[in-house]
């Protein structure tokens, strides 16, 4: 089985975003820091950073990050969006509540010229995310 997770990178806050997360997709979070594994960081004053954070839901959507230590290069995220889609309309605007709390709608979560429910925002990590509810099957 092959799988695709979004890995996303954050300075300084990767365990405030994915304990957000955590909040709005529900799951189990595990989170390892640079003072787990010594060694991998020059910067003891960056141990408490996060090397490896991983949510992984009930319903088997996984999502990555870390914090880039200062010694690396940071760009905050841009030219893609994470985006969570499915057909449990209630779910997906639970969602849509969750990851807007704090953020910036961009495109509301309404109902689309192709159907469905559709929005788009960035949320308070800087992240940008997309939630669609799938357009029913016409018979």
């Amino acid at each position: 089985m092959t799988s695709l997770n979004p890995y996303l990178s954050f300075r300084d806050n990767a365990r405030a975003a994915m304990e957000f997360y955590q909040s709005v997709f529900g799951g189990d979070l595990t989170v390892s820091t640079f003072g787990d594994f010594p060694g991998q960081n020059d910067d003891a004053s960056e141990d408490h950073l996060v090397m490896h954070a991983q949510l992984t839901t009930p319903d088997g959507m996984v999502l990555m990050g870390s914090d880039t230590p200062s010694r690396m290069g940071f760009t905050e995220p841009a030219g893609f969006s994470v985006s969570v889609s499915g057909d449990d309309e209630a779910e997906l605007e639970k969602y849509w509540n969750g990851l807007v709390e704090g953020g910036t709608p961009i495109v509301p979560f309404e109902v689309p010229p192709w159907g469905g429910r559709f929005g788009m925002l960035t949320d308070k990590f800087g992240v940008d995310w997309m939630v669609a509810l799938n357009a029913a099957d016409q018979p």
